[in-house]
């Protein structure tokens, strides 16, 4: 499933240079994530890195309405990585 910022965010610029798919991004008032492009880190990390270095508590959170498998979230790291080679 993708992530999702919450309002808690302060705009710190802690989460955005750490997604390695370029999901997060400035939005109107906080930063977003781009469900197409969150992969919640599978294919590079363990864990989320953008829950990890944020300073807010539950200010990331699992977005209820992009939920998908962890096989899911490795189609989509192949297709948004390695599109080239298919």
């Amino acid at each position: 499933m993708a992530l999702l910022i919450t309002q808690k965010c302060t705009n710190c610029d802690m989460c955005l240079p750490e997604c390695p798919n370029s999901a997060i991004y400035v939005g109107e008032h906080i930063y977003e994530i781009d469900p197409m492009l969150c992969t919640e880190c599978v294919g590079f990390y363990d864990t989320p890195t953008c829950q990890a270095c944020c300073p807010i508590n539950k200010c990331i959170i699992s977005d209820p309405d992009h939920v998908e498998s962890q096989e899911t979230l490795w189609e989509k790291f192949i297709l948004i990585h390695h599109a080239d080679e298919l």
